[in-house]
């Protein structure tokens, strides 16, 4: 779960580099609806693929993060997603969905739950 989350701001730090007009990483989506970006491409040690709401980047050691951004703007991700970054990590980390909620619960404040079983990571 904190994995996910250190991930995540990994890859924000890491796209704001490579693109300087990035003001937050949901601002990737906007780029690539006005194409001014590619809606798929590698920067730096990952590469991303824009899709509907959110974004999936993948690092060079194929681990993935799959998240969506909210109307504001916030990175929002639901418990597929972590699944997901769990299953592509080099020791592949395979949880039920009641685990999953247990480890959100324990890590609010941390964690807002954003609408049922939707999270976003508290500002």
């Amino acid at each position: 779960m904190l994995g996910y989350v250190r991930a995540l701001n990994a890859i924000d730090e890491a796209m704001r580099v490579a693109i300087p007009s990035l003001e937050r990483l949901a601002d990737v989506v906007g780029l690539a609806r006005a194409r001014r970006i590619s809606r798929s491409d590698d920067i730096g040690t990952y590469s991303y693929e824009v899709h509907g709401a959110g974004c999936r980047f993948v690092s060079d050691n194929g681990t993935e993060v799959d998240v969506d951004f909210a109307a504001d703007g916030s990175e929002v991700f639901d418990l597929w997603r972590l699944r997901g970054y769990g299953l592509s990590l080099p020791e592949p980390l395979d949880v039920t969905d009641q685990d999953l909620r247990s480890a959100v619960r324990s890590l609010q404040p941390l964690l807002n739950e954003v609408r049922p079983g939707w999270f976003s990571v508290a500002n």
